[in-house]
């Protein structure tokens, strides 16, 4: 087993640091208090931060006293932290500001080999906005704005310690920026399971698995950080295609949550969407379609990710025939932006159709990573628009040029012309609807964006 990169967390007494421990290994093993010096040996634990693995070390705070007083002898232990790790993260307090201690340190971490990663912690909201500015002058580059608190900004720690920690990922990251003959990504599948509390999602990653991996029972909220499983499937065909598995905590509508933990999960669980490729939204077939499931399937697809809908407890549903067909209708009518999704049955309890949904979840992927020329783009555009011309609001034709395609993941196209902005949303609905059904991007999220060239003879 190959040995994990190790993170240290460095800082003055009481910004944050056994806090932040807490949140990345995902248990409350460091104590807590806002008393300063509560920590004093370094402790130890293995922490994953979307799919992320590295050994954290949290550190005593750091003050500048003599070596053989007790605070000495701590600072003596944060420096064989810092020189043992692969990099430093260097937490300052965002309300507080740069204080000299903080510019000692940074002194200190200067002279030293170990790269450093600047954590601006407590950063939420407005007080915090001074810090994160003072935080630049400290020498290491762009500051992370964070809150360990309330999980703010892991999503910019992922990206800030990916070069450092990620070894065997980076390589596994570069490759899923590569592609096949055919244009196909061939990276590990980031697939992400999320839904209502106790739909099954850590049972269907256990049958996946076919291990007891994740904590399941009758209870619902068992899982509460996101946790990334790294895995390998063998499709019909005997091909094995690398799945990075996410699970997720269960998210109930906002007004019921309450307690600040399952905030934080909530939290995770919306992270873990953020760094997904395909989305699996699980629905208990013995409930139904519910009102949270379509906010949840909504704030997937405004993330721009490619989204399954997977029945689960099939194999004790009633009426099977006419659920299916009512979640069906009610999808499309409650989702009208992507009609036509993928809509799976499964049973976590059996495994049954889960060949299936990986199979879909990787033909999603493909969909949403999907680049089409920009002449076969204009020649689908020009019958669109011959075949249904766009309206002449005031009598004045709104003139639609040519369409290109400007990025992928999810797939975002550019609409140039004139008088665009008066292009009534029925008519982009039209235009995006044809560009999923005719150019095989299948029910994956669609942007299309409007420009008109500037009149240089509009006042």
């Amino acid at each position: 087993m190959s040995k994990l990169p190790v993170v240290a967390i460095v800082g003055r007494p009481n910004v944050g640091k056994s806090t932040l421990f807490n949140r990345l290994v995902g248990k409350k093993l460091a104590l807590v208090d806002d008393r300063p010096g509560v920590t004093r040996d370094r402790r130890e634990g293995d922490a994953t931060l979307l799919g992320l693995e590295f050994r954290v070390i949290d550190t005593a705070g750091f003050e500048d006293e003599d070596p053989d007083t007790l605070p000495g002898r701590m600072r003596r232990q944060t420096e064989a932290a810092v020189d043992a790790a692969d990099v430093a993260l260097f937490l300052i307090d965002a309300r507080a500001g740069v204080m000299p201690l903080d510019e000692e340190i940074a002194r200190w971490l200067r002279a030293g080999d170990t790269p450093v990663v600047v954590l601006a912690n407590k950063a939420e909201g407005k007080a915090g906005e001074g810090g994160v500015l003072e935080s630049f002058a400290l020498g290491f580059g762009d500051p992370v704005p964070f809150s360990a608190e309330h999980g703010e900004g892991l999503a910019d720690l992922f990206s800030a310690l990916l070069p450092y920690v990620d070894r065997e990922d980076d390589a596994e990251d570069e490759a899923a920026d590569d592609e096949d003959e055919e244009g196909r990504p061939t990276g590990p599948l980031k697939l992400a399971i999320v839904g209502r509390p106790n739909a099954g999602k850590s049972t269907l990653v256990n049958r996946m698995l076919g291990e007891e991996r994740m904590i399941t029972g009758p209870e619902a909220g068992i899982t509460r950080d996101s946790i990334a499983i790294n895995w390998e499937w063998t499709d019909a065909e005997g091909n094995v295609r690398p799945v990075r598995l996410i699970d997720t905590a269960g998210m109930r509508k906002r007004a019921r949550v309450q307690d600040k933990l399952e905030k934080l999960s909530v939290a995770d669980a919306l992270h873990a969407v953020d760094f997904a490729e395909v989305v699996v939204l699980l629905l208990d077939a013995t409930l139904g379609l519910e009102a949270q499931d379509l906010r949840i399937a909504d704030k997937v697809l405004q993330e721009g990710r490619a989204l399954i809908i997977a029945l689960n407890k099939w194999d004790v549903a009633e009426n099977p025939p006419a659920l299916f067909q009512g979640v069906r209708t009610a999808l499309d009518e409650g989702l009208a932006q992507v009609k036509g999704l993928p809509l799976l049955t499964v049973s976590a309890a059996t495994g049954r159709g889960i060949d299936q949904l990986l199979q879909v979840a990787f033909e999603s992927r493909d969909a949403w990573s999907r680049r089409v020329s920009t002449g076969q783009l204009n020649r689908w555009f020009e019958k669109a628009i011959e075949k249904n011309p766009p309206p002449a609001p005031g009598g004045k034709r709104i003139k639609l040029r040519y369409l290109t395609q400007a990025k992928t993941r999810p797939p975002g196209f550019i609409l140039f012309g004139t008088r665009v902005d008066e292009l009534p949303e029925s008519y982009r609905r039209y235009l995006m609807n044809g560009i999923r059904r005719d150019l095989g991007f299948g029910a994956v999220p669609v942007r299309l964006t409007l420009r008109a060239p500037k009149n240089p003879f509009d006042s």
